[in-house]
């Protein structure tokens, strides 16, 4: 009896490997090409850990042997569809939400539900204000940009005639806080040390946390955020420090003298606390849209800052014609909007990092069901689907000379009749997908740029700057860029 139990036992276990077998062969995904890595179970996981230390390699692989096409890598836990070539991109782009979403990426990668709440997870408003409020008043804002430089660069970078070594990424990320919460919060909030400790860990926290929670099951996964979530628990620490801010505010909302919103703060949290409030939102639920938010700038615009002063560094030919039109332009109209908008050179460097080493890839999306691309290729429903992005950009076809770094090459483009608004930084092509492209592309990209080069300037006008340690090369983890660690140094510019 026993041999016959032991009997069945293998035939079970034979019968599961046939139809796993039987199943794995027929499913539509093998008959994409894999790059990197072998598409046999198990060994597909193996492949997906040498992702993360050879991911620039492999992509660049894929590109050149699939271009136009599409091919697949493997993650540590998954699969990724890479899509390549300006037809592809664009079918990408022109996609619903509801049948490749760009947000059940976002909800995934960084758990939202578990660490911004389920309120700012599923209605996202916020997210919208940043292509229609924040992008309308871009020209209202820049001065509190500029006001806001001025006086947060010398507070981390002192203005000093010595030399002075200083921590680049630390600094930055300080200073970028400070001048994104400026049009976030306000004053004084803004300047508020703790607020600004809070919404730098909360860029960290939620991406540990979601490293964190993929690794559990959905039924655990509440019960981790209350024990372990450290970006809750920084979100619970935040609420103390803006809800003056959120009560005052409230208040005036609620007097009969500030009864339109002419009358209002123009900044994110009023125009969230307009539809908060009669929304009846917690504090906590507003805080979770403001750090949200804060995260994303965060992490974006000191990185791209920090990249662009170790390339100053390195590239000191560069600072002099940077500063002579900085010089120009602010002499002939003032730390102004206009000022800004006639940076062209600045505008180009920063567009040409972007290009050269940043994303490796762009456009993210979720199958929400099964598609078929425009070379007969199916995707099937709830897999990753990314663009080709740093491939695209160091492609010699597409970028004259792309495999080098050429400060001003989107300034001489833009000089060419009828190009002028083409080539600035915050505009995307099939092309030049550093913000995605489409109706999803980052609606917060307009801002970043403002960001930048108000940051930039200010620093090319007051500082000098020099190597303090080795030189940077770009280098990445998976599909992260490894932004520079390092020191530089720092004095007061004579003028």
């Amino acid at each position: 009896m026993l041999d016959s139990f032991t009997s069945s036992v293998w035939w079970a276990i034979a019968a599961v490997i046939v139809a796993y077998t039987v199943r794995w062969c027929f499913d539509p995904i093998h008959s994409i090409p894999t790059v990197g890595s072998s598409p046999l179970p198990i060994l597909s996981y193996i492949g997906g850990r040498r992702f993360m230390k050879y991911s620039r390699q492999i992509l660049q692989e894929g590109y050149a042997k699939y271009h136009g096409s599409v091919f697949k890598v493997a993650l540590p836990d998954e699969w990724a569809f890479v899509v390549s070539g300006p037809e592809l991109v664009d079918q990408i782009r022109r996609w619903r939400e509801d049948e490749l979403s760009l947000a059940e990426v976002g909800n995934e990668r960084f758990q939202l539900r578990h660490t911004v709440g389920f309120k700012a997870t599923y209605d996202r408003y916020h997210i919208g204000m940043l292509k229609n409020e924040l992008t309308r008043n871009i020209r209202a804002i820049c001065p509190d940009l500029l006001d806001e430089s001025a006086v947060t660069i010398p507070e981390y970078i002192p203005q000093s005639t010595e030399w002075t070594k200083i921590n680049v990424i630390t600094a930055v990320k300080k200073i970028v806080a400070r001048v994104s919460s400026r049009v976030f919060v306000g004053l004084p909030a803004c300047r508020n040390s703790e607020y600004i400790e809070y919404a730098i860990s909360f860029a960290a926290d939620i991406r540990h946390d979601g490293q964190l929670f993929r690794m559990f099951p959905s039924f655990m996964k509440p019960l981790i955020a209350i024990l372990f979530s450290q970006s809750r628990k920084t979100l619970k620490r935040c609420v103390p420090i803006v809800k003056p801010t959120i009560d005052k505010r409230k208040a005036m909302m609620a007097t009969s003298t500030c009864d339109s919103q002419g009358d209002r703060p123009n900044d994110l949290l009023q125009w969230i606390l307009n539809i908060a409030v009669p929304g009846e939102e917690t504090d906590l639920d507003i805080a979770a849209r403001l750090m949200g938010i804060n995260s994303a700038s965060i992490f974006t615009s000191s990185t791209t800052v920090t990249i662009a002063l170790f390339t100053l560094a390195q590239n000191p030919e560069f600072v002099e014609t940077l500063r002579a039109e900085i010089d120009s332009v602010i002499e002939e109209n003032g730390w102004t909007k206009t000022a800004l908008d006639r940076m062209w050179k600045l505008d180009s460097f920063l567009k040409e990092l972007l290009r050269d080493s940043f994303l490796l890839t762009s456009m993210s999306r979720r199958t929400l069901k099964d598609i078929t691309l425009r070379d007969g290729t199916t995707i099937p429903r709830g897999v990753l689907v990314m663009a080709a992005t740093d491939a695209t950009h160091h492609d010699d076809a597409v970028f004259e000379d792309a495999s080098a770094l050429d400060p001003f090459r989107f300034a001489r483009m833009r000089e060419t009749d009828g190009e002028a608004h083409k080539h600035q930084l915050a505009h995307t092509t099939v092309d030049f997908l550093a913000f995605g492209h489409g109706r999803q592309a980052c609606p917060g990209r307009f801002f970043v740029a403002g960001v930048l080069k108000a940051v930039l300037s200010y620093m090319l006008v007051h500082y000098d700057v020099k190597l303090s340690d080795e030189p940077w090369t770009p280098s990445y983890r998976g599909l992260d860029i490894i932004p520079p660690l390092g020191d530089l140094m720092f004095r007061k510019r004579e003028i």
